[in-house]
């Protein structure tokens, strides 16, 4: 989806985590995915996650927040207590919708202006 939505080289895409053992949650739809995001350790009490996304077709149904909500389920089954992100200036009110707050300045990643937000998760 980054590569063929927004246009990120695929040299950029998959990265050294890529080839690691991550943790990924996948939505299927028909067997095709249309949602994802990749998650690991950041501090012992926060977990990162990065290549959220949902395919352009399937956004403005909820699917979004449903797996980022599964998401945070799962790290505060595991023990964290936060969720740090980065997100795409455009996606701040979404993530501000589900509870984020940003905690950056500005950024450039794969020239897409960015912030840093954070949530503190419920236990």
């Amino acid at each position: 989806m980054f590569v063929l939505e927004q246009k990120i080289q695929p040299s950029l895409e998959f990265d050294e985590k890529s080839k690691e053992n991550h943790n990924y949650l996948v939505v299927l739809n028909q067997n095709k995915p249309i949602a994802t995001i990749r998650f690991d350790v950041y501090t012992n009490h926060t977990i990162s996650l990065d290549r959220f996304c949902v395919k352009k077709t399937a956004r403005k149904q909820g699917i979004g927040s449903a797996l980022l909500k599964t998401f945070e389920k799962k790290a505060v089954e595991l023990g964290y207590k936060y969720s740090l992100l980065s997100a795409e200036k455009q996606a701040i009110p979404f993530y501000q919708k589900n509870g984020y707050q940003v905690v950056s300045e500005e950024y450039l990643e794969y020239g897409i202006f960015c912030v840093q937000m954070k949530k503190t998760l419920k236990i």
